[in-house]
């Protein structure tokens, strides 16, 4: 291996004298000299091919080779080969933003039927071109709420909120003039109460999350209806898998719906990346963030695509974009699209549903044969918060030596949290017979 240098000697001459440079190092003559490094970094000598395959091999074969009941916003799904296999060709692979619609119609199509899912998943009529993840899809959705509402500078937000949630909530409104409020948590779940003793004038709108940070299922009946007469708006955050069997946004009366489609076709790649989803209902159009993919008919009378809002501020004036931070994760939004393509309407209702019944059987079997019980007497999806005896960071450490990575202690999410709650994710993945191992080891570890 050697280092690459894609110019030669002539042409490197040649753009110097382009630019009136006497060598390259003229070209850092604004460096002070006396910061400058001088002599060389210490790197290891080149290696050949086979030599650095070798060393990644060795390191690779080091990773923990387990079955894995993590969640908390990342999950271990099925990821049908189809989904790598579309999203590996070149076309889609090396593509970039589709600034020139007339030649990026395959991006732009992809993009379309992104939107077009997301908008029957969750029964409401507009959605943008995707976003980084769930958590900037949630500030984005409160931003689109205060400015969908005059003079309202105030957004309420559910405690059973995903804590990192949270985090980029208040990191996103830091230096805004927009007031972040908590409401409070009772057995689990959003306080509807509160939620009513909290409402005023100054109120844009309000953020739950269902599956909640436990997993639990939350009921928001008359919820909307409380808000649309305070002229506030209604954002539901929600694990997209959960709606194959579960109600959508849509049909709770939420304005906005959002989430994270790593569920479907994307790995957990060690955190990210992820697909945020935004939908709003066709009155928030033209305050959505991002882009918006419309279709059209060319002059042939063809079926053809186009960006048809744009409210980035490379697009248009700056003071009337809606947002600088909401670039798309087209290629990652295709595998979802590949994905919801391949399990197709039926598939995800089978999907969901087996999530449900195997997470159900797994707390079921721990609470008859380990003694454990949950945080707390609420339905859940495909996740559950078990109360420990004793530290769950204790209780992980040790199903780890099984070969299970049994969950995820809420207080590495969050310090506030008690020690002793562990979130349990199971999922279509997991059959009987390592749910039935995730017992024996748990009834081991809490020895």
């Amino acid at each position: 291996m050697f280092a690459y240098l894609p110019h030669t000697e002539s042409e490197i001459k040649e753009m110097l004298v382009d630019i009136g440079a006497a060598s390259i190092d003229d070209l850092f003559a604004d460096i002070p000299e006396k910061i400058r490094f001088k002599g060389r970094l210490k790197f290891e000598t080149g290696q050949s091919e086979l030599e650095v395959y070798r060393r990644l091999h060795a390191l690779a074969v080091k990773n923990k080779q387990a079955v894995s009941f993590l969640g908390a916003g990342s999950y271990d799904h099925v990821i049908p080969a189809s989904v790598n296999a579309l999203i590996g060709r070149t076309e889609f692979y090396t593509s970039y933003t589709p600034y020139q619609p007339e030649i990026s119609q395959g991006v732009l199509q992809a993009i379309f039927e992104f939107q077009t899912m997301m908008c029957e998943l969750t029964s409401l009529d507009v959605s943008n071109a995707s976003l980084y993840d769930g958590h900037t899809a949630a500030s984005e959705a409160c931003a689109l709420a205060v400015n969908s509402t005059r003079k309202r500078d105030t957004i309420l937000y559910s405690r059973t909120l995903h804590p990192n949630t949270k985090q980029v909530l208040k990191t996103y409104f830091n230096d805004l003039p927009v007031h972040l409020k908590e409401v409070p948590e009772k057995d689990g779940v959003l306080d509807p109460g509160a939620v009513e003793a909290m409402m005023d004038a100054q109120v844009a709108g309000l953020l739950v999350q269902s599956p909640n940070v436990y997993g639990f299922l939350e009921d928001y009946s008359g919820i909307a209806d409380k808000l649309h007469e305070n002229k506030s708006l209604f954002i539901i955050s929600s694990n997209p898998m959960s709606l194959g069997v579960l109600k959508s946004q849509g049909e709770w009366g939420a304005d906005i719906a959002i989430g994270d489609t790593q569920p479907f076709g994307l790995s957990s790649y060690f955190g990210g990346p992820a697909v945020g989803y935004i939908a709003a209902a066709e009155k928030l159009l033209r305050k959505l963030p991002g882009r918006i993919v419309g279709q059209t008919l060319d002059e042939d009378g063809k079926r053809a695509f186009v960006l048809t809002l744009q409210a980035r501020e490379q697009h248009i004036k700056r003071e009337r974009a809606t947002s600088n931070i909401c670039s798309n994760q087209a290629l990652a939004a295709l595998a979802s699209t590949v994905y919801l393509s391949t399990v197709g309407r039926e598939g995800l209702k089978e999907l969901s549903a087996l999530n449900l019944q195997k997470a159900h059987y797994l707390a079921g079997e721990l609470k008859e044969k380990a003694g454990l019980k949950l945080l707390a007497d609420q339905p859940f999806f495909n996740e559950f918060c078990l109360k420990l005896p004793i530290p769950a960071q204790k209780v992980t450490d040790k199903m780890e030596s099984d070969g299970i990575f049994a969950g995820v202690p809420l207080k590495l999410l969050d310090p506030d949290y008690p020690e002793d709650l562990l979130l349990v994710a199971v999922t279509e993945k997991r059959t009987k017979d390592e749910m039935d191992a995730y017992v024996k080891s748990m009834k081991g570890a809490l020895k």
